[in-house]
């Protein structure tokens, strides 16, 4: 896989098209990375382009969808050969995005998404855990029952 900046493991990785947020609203293809955390929108491969490649680096815009700023993956809808869906971000703004049928990117996202936010679940739990053991410690004396396994 590629070598970023810091190792981030590709698990899906293809064309998607985007609905431009313009008037005209065109499809534009996207090189989509999905990993653990989100979506990179990249433009499609410089290599489509070979007189784009030494400013490669400059120009590009990369898009981040980060899982913690989403919120559903809605209105999967299959027409022809795609699959339209849309992307709902927390804060409201919705991205539409379609895929052909067979390549189940929509599917792949929600798992992730899901993944992602059982995750962080995981992790508030165990912080919120750690703070309890800690309120414990700091009584001395009693004889605590807490550390039983029915706070679930």
């Amino acid at each position: 896989q590629k070598c970023h900046s810091e190792s981030i493991s590709v698990l899906k990785e293809g064309l998607l098209e985007k609905r431009s947020d313009g008037l005209l609203q065109l499809w534009k293809k996207k090189h989509c990375v999905l990993t653990e955390d989100g979506m990179l929108l990249n433009p499609p491969k410089q290599h489509d382009h070979p007189h784009h490649q030494h400013h490669y680096h400059h120009t590009v815009k990369v898009k981040e969808l980060h899982f913690a700023n989403m919120k559903t993956v809605d209105c999967v809808e299959r027409k022809g050969k795609y699959i339209y869906f849309t992307v709902v971000m927390s804060e409201g703004k919705e991205i539409d995005f379609r895929c052909p049928q067979d390549e189940g990117w929509n599917a792949e996202i929600t798992l992730q998404m899901v993944q992602y936010k059982n995750r962080q679940a995981i992790l508030a739990v165990k912080s919120t855990r750690q703070k309890q053991q800690l309120l414990v410690v700091q009584l001395p004396g009693q004889k605590m029952l807490r550390n039983s396994h029915n706070a679930a």
